[in-house]
């Protein structure tokens, strides 16, 4: 491919995977160049509900009634996420379900056909443009205020994400920490060269051609 560029990407469009979906349900797409604060900016304001403050004006007042306070909420939301931008809806999913709480959860893992066109560098050189069609994974997670059916793969049921992660909190706290006690001995402060614990008097190597002293002789003398 060192004689062709790539001209343009064509996502073939798939269908949703959960039918009878409400036509007012908001997408959220993610993509690669999507910032997280914007898209949880959509999202939160389609499905968190706010309550206003006590000295807020009523309408009588001639005040705006903010989006958010109950009457334009939705029901249920979809985050999609197809390749690289997969791991990003996940991140969306888990902020929204830690901000509105008791939402059920449904995931679909499917493929979309993504085509990648070709085109050469030379046109002059007598090649073709090419095509090129890739199965790409793609996430669809569907988040509802209404139960859902339990029997489907992908349920989760609201608060089974936390309890979770405070069994594994549990089994990380009772199981034992290595490397908590430091080793003694060595050559610390405080300590001489060759007086730690166990040690017996220090041997002096024998350099090489050097005769070995015999054993019982203190002062090498001769008998």
């Amino acid at each position: 491919m060192e004689n062709y560029r790539k001209a343009r990407t064509v996502e073939q469009p798939c269908p949703c995977p959960f039918p009878d979906l409400p036509s007012d349900t908001p997408e959220v797409r993610v993509k690669d160049g999507s910032k997280i604060r914007n898209l949880m900016r959509f999202a939160l304001s389609r499905m968190e509900e706010k309550t206003a403050p006590a000295d807020h004006p009523g309408p009588h007042e001639g005040s705006e009634v903010s989006v958010g306070l109950g009457e334009n909420l939705c029901r249920q939301i979809v985050f999609t996420g197809v390749g690289q931008s997969v791991a990003k809806a996940i991140t969306c999913v888990e902020i929204m379900k830690r901000r509105v709480h008791g939402l059920h959860q449904h995931t679909k893992l499917v493929y979309r056909t993504v085509q990648e066109v070709w085109e050469p560098l030379e046109p002059e050189a007598g090649l073709d443009s090419l095509t090129v069609s890739r199965n790409v994974p793609s996430i669809w997670v569907l988040l509802s205020r209404d139960s859902l059916d339990k029997n489907q793969p992908g349920y989760q049921a609201p608060g089974s994400f936390d309890a979770l992660w405070a069994q594994a909190l549990k089994e990380e706290a009772a199981a034992p920490k290595h490397g908590q006690r430091r080793k003694r001995g060595g050559t610390g402060a405080g300590r001489t060269e060759g007086a730690g614990r166990g040690k017996g008097p220090r041997k002096h190597p024998v350099r090489p051609g050097e005769p070995r002293k015999p054993l019982g002789h203190a002062g090498g003398g001769q008998d």
